[in-house]
C-alpha cells in the first residue's frame, strides 16, 4: 500500500480537548526541546491528513506556563504540517461575548512572563545560523485567510463566531482579580487566555500560518454592571468546555477541508527566521 501523504494541517486542542481523529496513528517525534505535551496522532478530515497534539497532555498534566510549545511546534512542522489551527478556553471580557460563542482572533497582548518564547537560543545547535540579530515581524499574529475561513465554517454550522477578537494572555494558573479584569477591559481587550503565547510567535517562527479559535467559557471575574454574574471557576471552565465540545469538532470538521482546498496567499510564511536544521524543508 503506498504511504500516507504527510499532514499539512494540525490542529493544538485545549483544555478538555484531548483527543480529535478516530482510528488515527500515534507518531513519536523527537525534538531539540523535549517530547511534545502528548501524543502526537496524526489521521484524516474526510480526505485531509491532520496532525493532532493535546496542548495540556492527555491528562491535563500540562499547567499553563509549563506547556511544551517550542516541541509542540517543532513536531508539527517535522511532520510536515504549515497551518496551525489551535482551539483555546478564554474568558470574556465583554458583555456581548457569551459562554458558549467562539472567537476568531486576530490580536494578542502578551502579560506573561518567564515562558521559553523562541526557538532562537544560541545555547542549542538548531538556534540562528548567523550571528545577526533577528526580529520576528509580528504585527499581525493571526493568519487572516484562516480566520477568514473559521468565520464562514462557524456561520456554516450555525455557531455564534466573532470575526476579530483580541485576547490578553496572563501567566495563569490562577484567574484575574477584579482589579486585574477591569483594566483588561477598560483597555478596550475582549477575552483572557493563558496559553495563545508563545504558541502564535513560535508558529510565526517557523514561517506557519496560525488560526486562534476561542471558546468563551465564562466572564472572568464577572461584569461590573452585573453583580449576578460570579467570578470563573475552574469547575466553570470545564463544564462549558465539555457542553461544548462536540460543537468545536463539528467545526473543526467543516474548517479542517476548507483550509485545506485553498492555496495560502498569505505572508505568513515569509517572517519565518533563519533557524537551522528546520525539519522537513
Amino acid at each position: 500500500m503506498p504511504a500516507e501523504p504527510s499532514p499539512t494541517i494540525g490542529v493544538i486542542g485545549g483544555s478538555g480537548f484531548y483527543t480529535f481523529v478516530d482510528d488515527a496513528d500515534t507518531v513519536t517525534i523527537t525534538t531539540p526541546w523535549g517530547a511534545p505535551s502528548g501524543p502526537v496522532t496524526v489521521g484524516s478530515v474526510g480526505d485531509t491528513r491532520v496532525a493532532f497534539i493535546p496542548r495540556h497532555g492527555r491528562h491535563h498534566e500540562h499547567l499553563p506556563h509549563e506547556v511544551p510549545s517550542r516541541a509542540n511546534l517543532w513536531a508539527l512542522h517535522a511532520l510536515g504540517v504549515r497551518r496551525v489551527v489551535a482551539p483555546c478556553s478564554v474568558g470574556s471580557l465583554r458583555a456581548d461575548f457569551r459562554p458558549g460563542d467562539f472567537v476568531a482572533l486576530d490580536q494578542i497582548v502578551d502579560r506573561t512572563w518567564g515562558r521559553p518564547t523562541t526557538f532562537f537560543d544560541r545555547s542549542i545547535s538548531v538556534g540562528v545560523s548567523s550571528p545577526n540579530v533577528f526580529h520576528l515581524p509580528f504585527a499581525d499574529p493571526y493568519c487572516p485567510e484562516m480566520r477568514a475561513l473559521a468565520t464562514a465554517a462557524g456561520r456554516t454550522r450555525a455557531i455564534e463566531m466573532h470575526d476579530g477578537g483580541t485576547v490578553v494572555v496572563i501567566p495563569g494558573p490562577r484567574f484575574s482579580t477584579r482589579a486585574e479584569s477591569r483594566w483588561y477591559r477598560a483597555q478596550g481587550w475582549d477575552v483572557v487566555n493563558m496559553t495563545q503565547v508563545p504558541e502564535a510567535a513560535l508558529a510565526a517562527e517557523l514561517g506557519m500560518c496560525y488560526c486562534g479559535i476561542a471558546l468563551v467559557t465564562d466572564y472572568d471575574s464577572g461584569l461590573d454592571d452585573d453583580p449576578s454574574i460570579e467570578p470563573v471557576t475552574m469547575e466553570q471552565v470545564f463544564a462549558t468546555f465539555e457542553a461544548n465540545i462536540e460543537r468545536l469538532r463539528d467545526l473543526l470538521r467543516e474548517l479542517v477541508p476548507a483550509i485545506a482546498a485553498v492555496a495560502p496567499s498569505c505572508s505568513c510564511a515569509a517572517r519565518r527566521g533563519p533557524l537551522e536544521s528546520l525539519p522537513s524543508d
